[in-house]
């Protein structure tokens, strides 16, 4: 007989300014916070409001992208042992690019659905001042030669992959400007107080809200933002791209972690614990790694045809803020309501800290549906070399 996986609880930490590689400025709120340290104090903050003895926990699934340095490793094993919680549980790091913690979620609910496990804490962190977005590659070509002979003459940052949506869509930077100052209005207006969870510095400071948001964001502001992408050589070889990418209409380098408490109805019930959604339906699906971004157009398509439900049934959409074109044309595609989008903003105020995007959009989602009444939330998530997650949650 299927069992229902649901989300016990859901939390992250506030999400705080990163830094480029580079970049003589200082670091936000979280720089000197050992990514391990901010994962632990998350998880150490889940386990606690839940009540649930964590030897209870059959694994802990963790989404890390840049997983080197000081993220190098088991980084959701050192961050449950940092938080002082029982050694016998286990733990694995999961890399799906900017899906990885949605995709932990996934792996989560769908083994406590196949009966595997009854108790799984899904989770992601990025220190993105402390290990630099492409650490991982340490110079190398990760693609080897079929590759670049596949896709000669060669493929693209994803900054240029938004930029071919925003000429096959024919947004003006005037539309993504509006979007992306959309978010920080949105983001600077929302109450996160129930997912947000306090992370301590070793310095002693308590950061117990957001950083990101910049809720004085103007069009004309970000108007005046120049493009990120431009080179001589790409405008000749897409000459239909109009060079809208701005630091502005793009997701935030951001130090973040999130964590899910999933398990069985059934061992929710046991423990007194009142599940707040189940698992749906899943998806996951790929497109073309020059346009790159796309892929939640299929994820979506696939995940709604699973679930059995229309684009209308659906009452919140988290669709990540990559880069502003994205959110846009997935929006235009499926005739949406744009009132259901992001409602809350996204990762253009919020910040996109990689490993925990996805666990972070999750756990916004929940604490949105619950805020309005609403039955069903659809996150998707695009993700490097073409692919995305698409996921549905039903509110209980």
């Amino acid at each position: 007989m299927p069992r229902n996986a649901v989300i016990v609880d859901a939390v992250r930490s506030p999400m705080a300014k990163g830094r480029a590689a580079g970049n003589a400025k200082p670091g936000g709120a979280l720089s000197h916070v050992h990514p391990v340290e901010l994962l632990g104090q998350v998880l150490r903050q889940l386990i606690d409001r839940s009540g649930i003895d964590p030897v209870q926990v059959d694994d802990v699934i963790t989404g890390c992208v840049s997983q080197v340095g000081e993220q190098s490793g088991p980084v959701g094993r050192w961050a449950w042992l940092a938080a002082g919680l029982p050694e016998s549980v286990p733990s694995v790091s999961v890399h799906r690019a900017c899906g990885s913690s949605q995709q932990a979620a996934d792996f989560a609910a769908q083994s406590i659905m196949a009966g595997a496990q009854d108790v799984v804490v899904a989770c992601g962190v990025e220190s993105m001042s402390r290990i630099p977005m492409f650490a991982s590659r340490m110079g190398q070509d990760p693609f080897g030669p079929s590759v670049a002979q596949r896709y000669s003459p060669g493929l693209v940052p994803q900054g240029v992959s938004a930029e071919l949506i925003a000429a096959r869509w024919k947004f003006d930077r005037e539309t993504l400007d509006a979007f992306s100052a959309r978010s920080h209005r949105l983001a600077a207006a929302a109450d996160f107080s129930n997912e947000i969870v306090p992370i301590v510095t070793p310095e002693g400071t308590v950061v117990d809200s957001d950083e990101t948001p910049r809720p004085g964001t103007t069009v004309e502001k970000l108007g005046a933002l120049p493009s990120s992408f431009h080179s001589e050589e790409l405008a000749e070889r897409f000459p239909e791209i109009g060079w809208h990418i701005t630091p502005g209409n793009s997701s935030q380098l951001t130090d973040g972690a999130s964590a899910v408490l999933i398990m069985s109805e059934e061992r929710a019930n046991t423990l007194g614990l009142r599940p707040r959604a189940r698992f749906h339906s899943f998806a996951l699906a790929a497109d073309d790694p020059i346009t790159m971004l796309t892929g939640p157009l299929p994820a979506t398509e696939k995940v709604l045809a699973r679930a059995g439900l229309t684009i209308g049934q659906i009452d919140h959409f988290e669709v990540n803020e990559a880069f502003a074109p994205v959110p846009l044309a997935w929006r235009e595609y499926f005739d949406a309501d744009p009132d259901k989008l992001n409602p809350r903003g996204g990762a253009i105020a919020l910040g996109h800290p990689l490993g925990a995007s996805g666990a972070r959009l999750l756990t916004t989602m929940l604490n949105g549906l619950e805020d309005t009444g609403g039955r069903y939330g659809l996150q998707t998530m695009c993700e490097a070399g073409g692919m995305a997650n698409a996921t549905v949650i039903e509110r209980l």
